[in-house]
């Protein structure tokens, strides 16, 4: 069973920036996609960003792209989110997650199994 931790969470004004980092253990997440997600109160989780297995193909959602990156480290077992130019809208907890089968494409919230308890990013005015 993997555990993962996020941290990096916190409080910032608009246009900052953070750095989210996700440490895993119990298991090595060289062979699965990773990603990160976010909810905003009242609202369902969403997909921000994820990276495959090997670090290449990231996906954005449209709402970060060209603000945020996603990257990973596999040798410290690490996943990050590089979060510029931040707007209230950005406000949420931000859960990183490991998909649930090695060596696929993982996109959709359904497609990860593993997830960390969320870290709080608050943007403000």
């Amino acid at each position: 069973q993997v555990q993962l931790v996020e941290s990096g969470g916190g409080l910032v004004q608009i246009g900052g920036s953070l750095r989210l980092s996700c440490a895993a253990s119990g298991r090595t997440l060289s062979m699965y996609a990773m990603g990160w997600f976010r909810q905003a109160p009242g609202k369902e989780r969403e997909v921000v960003a994820t990276i495959s297995w090997s670090g290449g193909s990231p996906y954005y959602a449209d709402s970060v792209k060209g603000r945020f990156t996603i990257s990973r480290d596999n040798a410290k077992n690490t996943v990050y989110l590089q979060m510029n130019s931040l707007k209230p809208e950005d406000t949420a907890v931000y859960y990183c997650a490991a998909a649930r089968t090695m060596l696929v494409v993982a996109r959709e919230l359904s497609d990860f199994g593993s997830w960390g308890q969320g870290t709080q990013v608050t943007v403000s005015s």
